[in-house]
């Protein structure tokens, strides 16, 4: 006891600093909690080993949503991009979504100075291996140096770190990311409390240097020239407007070949790796086994910082042995002199099996126990920071004896994540996707400040601030819809002309602004002629505004099934259900719903391996147990 008490005692500990552990830290911190976080490294907080990139389609939906909580993942990126473009622009509004490079050392340094600098935090370098539990609560923690942190709760978030192993070819070794040192003995520990654990792979490209490289072979790809910003909290004008191109290549028949020819060198056809690999993001072997009919796969060049020649080849992710990956890259258009400076790896490493996660990503069965990040078998970044939020924002709470913050999937991209994790499980890395949203019309990344800021306020961490931003807009975006709805455009000749231009039917009785604009030819700025006392208002007000009218019938229809879906979710079930004694499930059913455990029938549909006669079957038990 004595040497728990020279350690030192907290409020929560967090794991782990990569982008799932900083987000949980300051979310605890900022809700008031003394919180500790480890690293084994001060050196690699937030550290970006793979992509130099942050969002895109549905990681970008993410990043607003942990901004709109009141985290930093989107105001870090504001500060430290070296590009940002809006992707899918000439898509639907569910799917456009933001994407920036970084200066990865930069978003580093930037992440630790806001940690450093941060009140209740307290940054500490070690290795812990073994997570203390007593009596079904988490109690803290133990470092390999045989020091003991208490706190009642801990949140994991331990990346690909636990027992990892980086393959090059022939070349195995027992590392963690670029370079750094594995987490021994953890993995036993969670084994040790009854965890399930699972086994992945994952894996990056080559580095090369960009002087060799010829860019004259390639295309370019700039950033957007109109002023654009992550976070909510930043106004997009007044950020640096100075970007790095990026360049796109393809890989050729040669290339292939190569890969071909030493297939049997590689650690994924030979039986070296174990772990299974990310689908939505292959290695080249898999793209070239794969899809032996696409005779060529896009590479993209993309800038790892300002002061650095170091260029990430996006797509050309390989565990092949080092002397292939040269002439791979060398047959590339524009790599032909190319000098790799780091060589592309797999990594293999332990995670949590999430099924045995709630949905606030406590371990069931350890009250105070986390988990957030690759650890419950995701990929990326952007839903690792996601996850950190919720669990760093729940351990809080936990501590505070105060119910948790549960996101639906009917409600933020974070909940579709959480309840597909912790519901249906992964047999891959999970990465997030549109189509994994159901009402992604109203999981849009333009409304996450809507959806999200009031909650997180609520449970204590949106600053006052970020609120009142958040409320002026909501109040702005209504008033200028009613206002739209009020004002009569009369069939003037001021009005045909406008709308003949615009190429739309022409009035034939007087018609509201608002209806005008739910004209697909019509937008907002095009009304102004017809519209000479409008106010004065930002981009993201007009944006809410135009969504809102042109795509009301969809929001409506997406609203209405919100309702149905809530009314399953409202459905209870009790967490005593023995399931496997319940009459009318099937084998399957029982063992699934057992293992699962869900909160309600809505989960429960959820649940792979449940059709809906078992569900049926477990509406006619609840009722009956009502009745009795």
């Amino acid at each position: 006891m004595a040497l728990a008490f020279l350690a030192g005692e907290y409020d929560v500990i967090v794991v782990g600093a990569g982008h799932a552990g900083c987000e949980a830290a300051l979310a605890a911190a900022r809700m008031g909690l003394r919180t500790l976080v480890f690293t084994t490294n001060l050196e690699n907080i937030a550290l970006m080993p793979c992509n130099p990139s942050v969002g895109g389609p549905a990681k970008g939906h993410l990043v607003r949503e942990v901004d709109a909580l009141g985290g930093e993942m989107a105001r870090v990126t504001d500060r430290t991009r070296v590009q940002i473009r809006e992707l899918n622009t000439g898509k639907g509004p569910a799917v456009r979504a933001y994407r920036a490079q970084v200066d990865k050392r930069l978003y580093q340094r930037e992440m630790r100075r806001v940690l450093e600098a941060q009140e209740n935090l307290t940054l500490r370098q070690g290795m812990v291996d073994r997570v203390l539990v007593e009596g079904g609560r988490a109690a803290g923690v133990a470092t390999s140096t045989g020091l003991e942190f208490r706190a009642p709760a801990v949140v994991l978030t331990t990346g690909v770190y636990l027992e990892s192993r980086v393959i090059t070819g022939e070349a195995i070794y027992k590392a963690g990311p670029s370079g750094q040192m594995a987490a021994q003995g953890l993995s036993e520990s969670l084994r040790g409390l009854g965890i399930e654990l699972g086994r992945f792979k994952t894996g990056t490209p080559p580095r090369i240097n960009r002087a060799t490289i010829d860019f004259s072979r390639m295309v370019r790809q700039d950033g957007s020239p109109a002023p654009l910003a992550f976070s909510f909290m930043n106004d997009p004008t007044a950020l640096p407007r100075d970007q790095l191109p990026c360049w796109l290549t393809h890989t050729n028949e040669r290339t292939h070949e190569i890969i071909r020819a030493n297939l049997h060198r590689s650690p994924l056809y030979s039986g070296v790796i174990q772990g299974v690999g990310p689908r939505y993001c292959p290695s080249i072997e898999d793209k070239v086994v794969r899809f032996q009919d696409k005779a060529a796969h896009q590479v993209f060049l993309e800038p790892e910082g300002w002061d650095t020649n170091e260029m990430y080849v996006q797509g050309l992710s390989t565990s092949l042995p080092e002397d292939v990956q040269i002439e791979m890259v060398r047959s590339i258009a524009g790599l032909e002199r190319a000098e790799i400076l780091r060589p592309g790896y797999a990594i293999e490493y332990d995670h949590i099996v999430p099924t045995q996660l709630t949905r606030s990503l406590e371990v069931k069965g350890i009250t105070g126990l986390f988990a957030a990040g690759q650890i419950n078998g995701t990929s990326g970044y952007e839903e690792a920071a996601a996850q950190g939020i919720v669990a760093g924002i729940n351990a809080a709470l936990a501590v505070r004896g105060e119910p948790p913050l549960v996101l639906d999937r009917s409600e933020a991209y974070v909940g579709v994540l959480i309840d597909d994790l912790v519901t249906k499980g992964t047999p891959e890395p999970y990465r997030m996707l549109t189509a994994r949203a159901e009402l992604r019309l109203l999981l849009r990344q333009d409304n996450a400040d809507l959806r999200l800021t009031e909650k997180s306020y609520r449970a204590g961490l949106a600053t006052e601030e970020r609120y009142r931003r958040m409320v002026a807009k909501r109040e702005q975006v209504e008033r200028e819809i009613a206002r739209l709805g009020a004002v009569r455009v009369p069939p003037s000749d001021t009005a045909r002309a406008l709308l003949e231009a615009l190429g739309t039917a022409p009035l034939r009785e007087s018609t509201s602004l608002a209806d005008l604009l739910r004209r697909p030819e019509v937008g907002y700025e095009a009304l102004a002629p017809l519209d000479r006392d409008r106010p004065e208002l930002s981009r993201e007000v007009v944006e809410q505004v135009v969504l809102a009218l042109k795509y009301g019938g969809y929001l409506d229809k997406e609203r209405a099934e919100v309702e149905r879906f809530r009314r399953l979710e409202s459905r209870l079930i009790p967490n005593d259900v023995d399931y496997a004694t319940m009459p009318g499930l099937s084998t399957e059913a029982r063992q699934r719903l057992q293992r699962v455990r869900p909160d309600s029938i809505g989960q429960a549909l959820r649940v792979a391996g449940v059709n809906p006669a078992d569900v049926t079957a477990l509406l006619v038990w609840l009722e009956r147990r009502r009745r009795a």
